[in-house]
Order: C-alpha cells, then structure tokens, then sequence
C-alpha cells in the first residue's frame, strides 16, 4: 500500500488508530488514507474537531449489520449467502447507497463503499447520509426464480434496518432493475406500505427518469466542465472507456451526442478497440447483446474491422481522455505510467475506486487532470436522491427537468471541488477539493449534533 503524505497531527494519528485497528482491511484503508492525506491542509482552520473527536467518528460507521440469507435453488437444495448492511453516517440525512451483489462482496469492500459514500452525497448537496449493502451472492447462472427467492430472503431481514427516511439503499454491481423491483416488492409484502424505501424502481412504480443514464451522463457533465475550465471542450477528443455496463455505455452514448470518439468497451473478458469509434449504432448492438448476458468479443463478430485484447485493460491505447468504468483497482502505477505517457490529459472516475493510489498520485504530478468517483460518479446518487423528492411529492417529473438538475449538480460539485482546491493553494487538485469539500458539510452537521 501506499504510504501516505498525511502531515497534520490529527490526521496522522487518527490513521495510524485506524490502520492498527483494520490492518487487513485494504481497500477501506486506502481509501480513508487518501482522505486523511487530503484533509491534512485543512483540518487545523476548521474549528472544534479534535475537541469532538470528528476525524474518530468520520472514519467509523454508525453501524454495521451483518446476516444470513437462506434460500432453496430450483433442484429444491438450500442455500446460504451473507448479507450486509454498512450504515456509516447519517449526519446530513437518512443512510443513503446502493447493494451490491457479487461474489467479491465482504466487510472491507463495503466499508470502503460506505465511507466515499458519505462524501460523494454530501458533494452532491442533497440531504443523505451515506451507507452500502449487499451480498456475496452471483446471480450469474441464476433462473429469475432463484434471484427472486434470494433477494426475498436478503429483504426479509433487511427490511427492518430501513425505510424511507431512515435508510433507502439502490442498485450497484449485480443489483439491476430486476432485482430491485423483488426487493421492493418483498418490502412493500412484509410492511404494507407503498414508500419510497428504494431507489432506481422501475418507472412504473415510481422511478425516475434518467435513473439508469445518470452516472454515466453525469461522468460526462463533470469532464465536460473541467475542460470548459481549460477553455476546451468534448468535441473531437479521443476517449477510452472500461466496462459495457450502464455507466459505460451511457457515458459513451453521451459522449457520442457530443462529438467524441470512443475507441473502447471492456468487460471481465477483455477489451474490444474500435479505431473508428463507436457511434451510437454500434453503441445499441453492445446494449443489446449485453441484455442477453454476452461477452464484450460479440462485438468483433459484427464489426471485424475493430480488434478484442483477450483479458487485457483499455489503458494502453492512446487517447485524450481515459474513463475507468468497470469496477475498483482497474488502473495500477504502470497503467499510470503509459496513460501519461501516451497523452491523456484527463482521466474520470466512473466506477468507485478504480485507481489505485500509487496511480492517483502519478497522474496529479504529472499534471493529468483526474476526477475522484466520488466527485465524477455522483451523478447516480444525485438521481437517486430526485427519485426520492419524486416519491415524497408522488410525482413523476419530466426527463428534461431530470436531466437539467443532474446537470446542475454536477456543474456544481466540479465548482465546488476546484474552488475549494484553489483555495488550498493546490489549483486542480480535484481529490484535495472534493474530500475537503464534502467533509466540512458532513463535519459542522456532526459537530451541531453532538457526541452521537
């Protein structure tokens, strides 16, 4: 792991607390080390949080449920999973953050989900706190019956952990529309009420417009703003993209109505390069094939021209702009290394932690503008908290009225995360000025609130 630059008092001592406390933790680690490090300028000018133990409290969740979930497969043989729920702060609002489900799934990915959670929806300016859940389920292989039964049982000891103002999970990896809606309905089945207890539903019974386009149209919005801030633009730049999911290929539909060119898609398999970019009919015959669960080499069948990496990373391709959208620690130090190498001015988060802090630091010295997820990905939870308001008014608003305020929020959190960098003395740094940012919100909340 990296050793970080941590050089307040306060912060050092409060990471080595949690280093010692956590140490096979690592993902959680680094991401509360990448935090400490940052906040290390600013902690000193903002008043009271060592008298009231903040940093102690910012780094520990509020709670931490953990359960089984027993369910029976089609063959009639029962099965065990382990389900969690890591509420980590709800200071400015009730726990908010997606389940995921995979097998990957355990308490340290989760707790490193939870704690940028709580960042990433306070930048978002919204009032919700921030948690993560799931299971070390894989519905890969599953009959819709089995996924049915499962997210039936995961819900039926969730249930009583949440609700509409208290904690509103989502979707995330392995926990799409169709899983949402078995859990909503177990939920609604077991409490008799019709409440806004999760987000990303299907329209029908009452999701949002611009749900499943958010995170990847709002990735888009934040580069597009960090160039406008060069005095640059999208149109014309080359882009490579990791993944073939929701993030990716609606980041690259948006990119595409912009005038960029996407060269990439990838998946577990490997990545597929298109040198003559990806237009939006290519686009639609990746979302079609990957509804019916192919892998991303489909596309070369079609398109022979354009060339599969067997299980290999996009990073080696050259390009102005790299969007890391599959899943945490896709972009080590040497993939770092060859990106700068090869031109890229702007690397954007689009899936959580995909780059490893060794990574981080190469692209800011070497003067790469780079976007934390928290920051460039907060376009999902910022839909996911309208969907919310949505809810509470019991009324659908339109998709341009959506996407104009996923727009303005993520305009807003680029602002607020440059100007707090600046004001730093660290222009650009967008991973000081979002951690910064979003931790003063959720820390005078803290303080206001008391020894809770």
């Amino acid at each position: 792991m990296k050793e970080f630059n941590i050089t307040n008092d306060y912060c050092k001592r409060v990471w080595n607390e949690t280093r010692a406390q956590y140490p096979d933790q690592e993902h959680f680690l680094q991401a509360v080390g990448l935090v400490l490090e940052s906040l290390s300028p600013a902690v000193d000018s903002i008043r009271g949080l060592k008298e009231n133990a903040v940093l102690e409290r910012f780094v520990e969740p509020e709670r931490i449920i953990m359960f089984r979930v027993p369910w029976v497969d089609d063959k009639g043989v029962p099965r065990v999973n382990r389900g969690y729920r890591v509420q980590f702060s709800s200071a400015i609002g009730p726990y908010k953050g997606g389940l995921r489900f995979s097998s990957e799934v355990n308490l340290d990915i989760l707790k490193f989900l939870g704690f940028e959670q709580v960042l990433k929806n306070s930048l978002t300016t919204l009032p919700m706190g921030g948690a993560k859940g799931g299971s070390d389920f894989d519905s890969h292989g599953k009959s819709d019956a089995e996924v049915m039964r499962f997210c039936q049982s995961f819900m039926t000891e969730l249930y009583r952990h949440i609700g509409a103002d208290t904690d509103v999970p989502a979707g995330d990896k392995g926990v799409g529309s169709r899983e949402v809606a078995y859990l909503f309905g177990q939920y609604k089945r077991i409490m008799n009420q019709f409440t806004g207890v999760l987000t990303g539903k299907w329209l029908s019974f009452g999701g949002s417009l611009v749900r499943p386009e958010a995170t990847g149209y709002g990735l888009v919005y934040f580069v597009e703003r960090m160039l406008a801030s060069k005095n640059d633009g999208i149109e014309g730049k080359n882009v490579i993209i990791s993944g073939d999911g929701n993030v990716a290929t609606f980041a690259a539909q948006k990119l595409i109505r912009l005038g960029a060119k996407v060269l990439t898609l990838s998946d577990s398999t490997g990545f597929i390069l298109d040198e003559d970019g990806i237009d939006e009919e290519k686009l639609n015959y990746v979302m079609a094939f990957r509804a019916e669960r192919k892998k991303i080499d489909e596309y070369v069948k079609k398109y022979q021209k354009a060339k599969f990496f067997k299980g290999e990373r996009p990073w080696k391709v050259k390009a102005d702009i790299a969007l890391p959208c599959a899943t945490q620690d896709e972009i080590y130090l040497d993939d770092a290394k060859v990106m700068v190498a090869n031109g890229v001015k702007i690397v954007g988060e689009g899936a959580n932690m995909p780059t490893r802090a060794e990574a981080i630091e190469c692209f800011i010295k070497s003067g790469v503008l780079f976007a934390p997820g928290k920051a460039s990905n907060a376009g999902g939870v910022a839909v996911s908290g309208l969907e919310m308001t949505q809810n509470s008014e019991r009324l659908h608003w339109t998709f341009e009225k959506v996407d104009n305020k996923l727009k303005s929020i993520m305009y807003g959190i680029h602002d607020n995360s440059a100007q707090t960098a600046k004001d730093f003395g660290c222009a650009d740094n967008y991973v000081l000025g979002a951690n910064i940012y979003g931790f003063k919100v959720v820390a005078d909340a803290m303080m206001a609130q008391g020894l809770v």
